[in-house]
């Protein structure tokens, strides 16, 4: 399906119980630039109607998918990646329901895989939404002697040295331009994950296929952070959901599980492990005790359950 020259791109956005923030992204994507590109919204079961209220404002604009249950995070993208595939476009794009982003974000994403072909995928440059002057994600690092992904550029002001493209580890799931044909190589989302580490994976997949990823900061985008894990008000237990903290745990050490080398197991067993027992500690002397539970199954899980 190309245009005149430029490849086509399905644009996947998952809404779940989201009308506010899924709108604004909504908005933001018909002011893009890009001649060949059309969006798919997946309402990922959601119970507040939202889904049914985004169709009839933006029903012209995009393309939605109604799915009867919450697939989680990758469930959900695996259903808008497979439409997208079978409709024949050439990019797959995954993005964030609470992004907003710049007209042109996509013409520079597109521009650097296809001057590119040795990279396979690539994220744009985020930004807090919030905070526009503070970079959100910069592109992924992977310690690998550590088990550790860590986030470029985390809270920092936009300083130079995150205005050049690169060549980076991982790719965040929040905005992640990948070709089809490399999807049909290397396969989906792996749905075991649900939400948390599964673009790790798909990154780590892209990678072990011969393909680079690339981090493009002309491309930008606004992202409201640790929406969908937050709630707005605070609980006895936080903000954050105890099961966001079994999720977590679990799918890093299936993830620590199947990338990390042999030489390597020593070091990350005790980097993870001094990790989450300083996690574990602080749920305790803070008295929250559902999150301690929750954190503990998520290890026990990962490390006796089969994992990905």
């Amino acid at each position: 399906m190309k245009s005149e020259g430029n490849p086509s791109v399905g644009i996947v956005v998952i809404n779940w119980n989201s009308f506010g923030h899924t709108h604004q992204c909504l908005l933001s994507l018909k002011k893009v630039t890009y001649p060949n590109f059309k969006v798919f919204i997946v309402d990922n079961g959601s119970s507040d109607g939202s889904g049914k209220q985004l169709e009839e404002k933006h029903g012209d604009f995009a393309r939605f998918i109604f799915h009867h249950e919450n697939a989680g995070f990758a469930g959900g993208n695996n259903i808008g990646i497979a439409e997208v595939i079978k409709q024949g476009y050439d990019y797959v794009m995954l993005l964030n329901n609470d992004t907003e982003s710049e007209p042109d974000f996509l013409d520079h994403l597109v521009n650097r895989l296809e001057k590119n072909p040795s990279f396979g995928a690539v994220q744009p440059k985020f930004f807090f939404l919030l905070e526009k002057n503070k970079i959100w994600n910069a592109g992924g690092k992977f310690i690998s002697f550590l088990g550790m992904t860590r986030t470029i550029g985390y809270n920092q002001p936009d300083l130079e040295k995150y205005n050049q493209p690169k060549t980076i580890d991982w790719i965040t799931g929040c905005g992640f331009l990948v070709s089809s044909a490399i999807v049909k190589e290397v396969g989906m989302l792996n749905e075991k994950f649900f939400i948390y580490y599964e673009d790790v994976d798909w990154s780590f997949r892209i990678r072990k296929a011969g393909y680079k990823l690339a981090y493009e900061p002309k491309s930008v985008v606004y992202h409201e952070a640790g929406m969908a894990q937050k709630s707005k008000v605070k609980k006895e237990e936080g903000y954050v959901n105890p099961f966001v903290h079994y999720l977590r745990s679990r799918n890093q050490v299936w993830l620590l599980r199947k990338y990390t080398p042999w030489y390597y197991v020593p070091t990350v067993t005790l980097f993870v492990g001094a990790k989450y027992l300083s996690f574990m500690g602080y749920f305790l002397f803070r008295k929250r005790f559902k999150k301690l539970t929750f954190a503990a199954k998520g290890l026990k899980e990962g490390i006796f359950h089969e994992g990905i």
